[in-house]
């Protein structure tokens, strides 16, 4: 695992895009706060830049580096979820403005992958994260159903948990508002 990291890290350093695991669904990733990253994103996806992609954390203590000011719902949402779970919080900033929605805001999951939690913690940014298919197609439950045109198109392919075969489903979607607001979006 470690020398996947390394070369998962020299192509997030520059400016690459990869395709990895996370704590749910295979994704296309790439340095979050990196536009012309981002638009690499959106391409090999073939979706449009008005549909927003989440990024990943390894720490919940970098949340206040990319959001303006974190609900105090989403601490108690942290705290109690065993489950992946992505929440969209207002007022995102640092990152690729490619990336954050037009509201201003930005889903961000923390995962508890190990191998996610390593490349973020060395690469101290937090990566993209968006299903690896074309956007209007279904997502992978594992490598081997991701298609040859997404994989030719990343310029990293990390090669742990190729071979788990287990069926993955994507994170719950959850939309928080400063007072508190909750709005399921994927359950």
């Amino acid at each position: 695992m470690h020398n996947d990291i390394k070369k998962a890290l020299e192509v997030l350093h520059a400016g690459g895009v990869i395709l990895y695991p996370t704590d749910t669904i295979w994704g296309i990733g790439c340095d979050a706060t990196n536009p012309e990253a981002v638009k690499r994103v959106y391409e090999i996806k073939n979706r449009e830049d008005s549909k927003a992609m989440l990024v990943l954390m390894e720490n919940p203590n970098r949340l206040n580096s990319y959001v303006d000011e974190v609900p105090e719902i989403a601490w108690d949402l942290i705290d109690t979820n065993d489950q992946p779970m992505t929440l969209i919080y207002p007022g995102a900033k640092n990152l690729a403005p490619n990336l954050i929605n037009s509201d201003g805001t930005i889903g961000i999951r923390i995962t508890n992958e190990e191998f996610t939690q390593n490349l973020i913690q060395r690469f101290k940014k937090p990566i993209v994260s968006t299903s690896a298919n074309r956007s209007g197609e279904v997502s992978p439950a594992n490598f081997h159903e991701i298609g040859d045109e997404i994989k030719e198109a990343v310029d990293y392919i990390v090669e742990y948990r190729q071979e788990d075969m287990e069926k993955c489903k994507a994170s719950s979607i959850i939309k928080i508002g400063l007072g508190g607001e909750i709005q399921i979006i994927r359950p």
